[in-house]
């Protein structure tokens, strides 16, 4: 027979510092969660920054709601829209979606650039896109679905587009392509689709 073998009792000071350390333990894995909810909760300590340069839409709403139709594109896509003629900034943009497009280098073929006019080109800049544009994806535009989606902005815009269809940035003429281009390739960089 073995006899029982008594365990000492703990001092009161020993307890005191188990409770502590259990404490300081609770402390340490619940105090950052109820950290986190209070920051989001309340909104203090938010970062005011941001990555990206273009306007981040973020509604769900897709390029069937801007009104462009024929466009089914499964890869990312620079679109250019304009409720009016082609202008000067409508060209200009046309033109900074296809350097962006040369520019992604290695990821080219993961992206596309297209236009969506309300209304017909002049004949010689249509002439001009087919020329020097071959890859240029050309859409018809509903002007009343792009101005409840577009709101009150006026003239052309730059839209970035994920393959789904769905708009994730906007841009409008005074953009610099140095930017977009960035935005678009750390689009690429995380996105797993396309």
């Amino acid at each position: 027979m073995n006899p029982a073998i008594a365990l000492p009792e703990a001092s009161p000071s020993r307890r005191r510092r188990g409770r502590l350390q259990l404490i300081l333990i609770l402390a340490v894995v619940i105090g950052p969660m109820l950290l986190a909810s209070a920051m989001y909760q309340w909104r203090f300590w938010v970062p005011e920054t941001r990555s990206y340069h273009g306007e981040l839409l973020g509604n769900g709403q897709t390029r069937a709601d801007l009104g462009v139709s024929g466009a089914e594109e499964v890869r990312w896509q620079l679109l250019v829209t304009t409720p009016g003629a082609c202008d000067a900034d409508c060209q200009q943009l046309v033109f900074l979606a296809r350097q962006i497009h040369i520019g992604l280098n290695r990821d080219v073929a993961r992206a596309g650039h297209a236009l969506a006019s309300a209304q017909p080109l002049a004949a010689d800049y249509d002439a001009q896109l087919r020329r020097e544009y071959p890859q240029l994806g050309r859409y018809a535009l509903e002007p009343q679905a792009y101005g409840k989606t577009a709101g009150q902005v006026e003239g052309a815009q730059l839209w970035i587009v994920d393959p789904h269809g769905n708009l994730v940035l906007r841009y409008d003429s005074s953009s610099k392509g140095k930017a977009i281009l960035n935005d678009l390739r750390y689009l690429l960089k995380i996105s797993q689709i396309g």
